[in-house]
């Protein structure tokens, strides 16, 4: 038995009643920290409300939006949060399929993030559109038989079917692991909560065969998602490869938007569990040890990208393509160097201090470096689009761009709304998989088995 799991004794001195008990305790009683987060979080969305409603009324023209810059703030947020669902299914389903046990206690907190962080994502196209209603049912799988709606070459569209399709695994993924939880919360509370529990656990009993189809169907669906990490973050990049715009047209951005996503996604899982275990009183549950692995999880990720930084700046060196060379030089002396050096340093600099274990067990020290690396992953996508976008091949095109309020408070309103949603899941919900927890529990021993154990009975 590994260290992580011999450090888990706590739980299993434990019976099956009191990690129940434990772990829903924090449900009928968060803490006041909680309803301050929430009132915080729901004020944030009223701001990118008001900012939406806005930018309906009067267009897209309170944006900083110019020739070349048609991309800015809008797929900025979009990008960076398809790339913050990533690491749930990660964490998930691939560490799932290969039977990590630290993640029981972070799973369910990864999964409920993806499916949020993929709803934010979905309302910037959108957002981007200025007065969606009018031609967002162009983006739609509609029937194309005379060419004249949806234009399936386009990656966009693309983006559609890989967004839709991950949303829908992820969520089923999330729904089939919480089912017993369900049923656990059920049979605790009584009258109307007890039926609106009764009715989304589906009767479930906990019987044998309950079991073995709730084991078959969570393992399918884990190796189905499994590809999903890494084909839907690829979709997402050709978006910007696909182009001959310099700094887009490269082959390194698939992987290189994978590894950037699963990093963006460690730092959030980080960064929401943190406060969530001390607001629901799950410090037992959720201990130093798994969020160490955590962090080395992000450290690793952070490593990779690191590397797809240089290799972007020697391929465009040797590429020979001046335009290209110039796009990279002016990233890192130019207007935008400021985001360039902070994208650098919260995404490969800080987090070079998690090497060191002292770091790495000191939570506030590790907490506020997963939030520099959520900063740093969001100028990141800022750099990689505006910085392209501001200079192409005709320099009579060249343009400077800024971000207006508008579209800092449309971005204020998307953590709002994130964090809103996630708020209220864990205020119904459990954050730890209480079913999960349990499998991986010693079972009870028999009295003959205990007196053998207990050397009371000699062959």
């Amino acid at each position: 038995m590994g260290r992580i799991e011999m450090s888990d004794e706590v739980v299993w001195n434990r019976s099956v009643s009191e990690v129940n008990d434990g772990i829903l305790i924090g449900i009928d009683k968060p803490a006041r920290s909680y309803y301050i987060a929430l009132t915080l979080a729901l004020i944030c969305t009223g701001i990118g409300l008001y900012s939406w409603n806005m930018l309906i009324n009067k267009g897209v023209g309170i944006w900083g939006l110019n020739s070349p810059v048609y991309w800015a703030v809008d797929i900025t947020n979009f990008v960076f949060w398809v790339g913050i669902g990533h690491a749930g299914t990660l964490i998930s389903a691939i560490l799932f399929l290969f039977r990590a046990k630290w993640r029981n206690s972070i799973n369910r907190s990864a999964e409920a993030m993806t499916i949020f962080a993929v709803i934010t994502a979905g309302l910037f196209p959108m957002i981007h559109m200025g007065r969606f209603w009018v031609g967002f049912y162009w983006m739609l799988p509609l029937p194309n038989t005379n060419n004249l709606w949806v234009n399936f070459r386009s990656p966009l569209i693309w983006d559609v079917f890989a967004i839709s399709t991950y949303l829908t695994v992820s969520l089923l993924f999330w729904y089939i692991g919480l089912v017993p939880d369900l049923a656990s919360i059920r049979d605790r509370v009584k009258g109307f909560r007890r039926l609106v529990y009764g009715l989304m656990s589906f009767g479930w009993t906990g019987t044998t065969r309950q079991w073995h189809h709730y084991e078959t169907g969570y393992g399918f669906l884990a190796a189905l998602a499994t590809p999903l990490v890494l084909s839907v973050h690829s979709i997402v990049s050709w978006d910007f490869a696909m182009s001959m715009q310099p700094g887009w047209h490269t082959t390194i951005f698939p992987p290189y938007f994978v590894a950037g996503a699963i990093l963006s996604g460690c730092a959030m899982v980080y960064t929401l569990v943190v406060p969530l275990r001390k607001m629901f009183q799950l410090e037992e549950f959720i201990r130093k040890e798994h969020l160490e692995a955590l962090i080395k999880l992000t450290l690793l990720t952070s490593t990779i990208v690191f590397y797809a930084y240089g290799v972007e700046f020697f391929v465009a060196w040797i590429s020979g393509n001046e335009y290209e060379w110039a796009i990279f030089k002016k990233r890192a002396t130019g207007p935008y160097a400021f985001y360039f050096w902070t994208m650098v340093s919260c995404n490969c600099i800080f987090p070079l201090a998690y090497w060191s274990k002292r770091v790495r067990n000191s939570i506030p020290i590790a907490f506020v470096i997963a939030v520099l690396v959520n900063v740093g992953m969001w100028f990141e996508r800022y750099n990689i689009i505006v910085s392209s976008l501001v200079e192409d091949f005709v320099p009579g095109s060249w343009a400077h761009y800024e971000p207006t309020i508008w579209e800092i408070m449309v971005t204020v309103g998307s953590f709002g709304w994130f964090f809103t949603w996630m708020l209220i899941f864990c205020r119904f919900f459990p954050l730890v998989s209480i079913s999960e927890l349990k499998l991986i529990m010693p079972k009870p021993l028999s009295k003959k088995a205990s007196a053998l154990k207990e050397g009371e009975v000699h062959v």
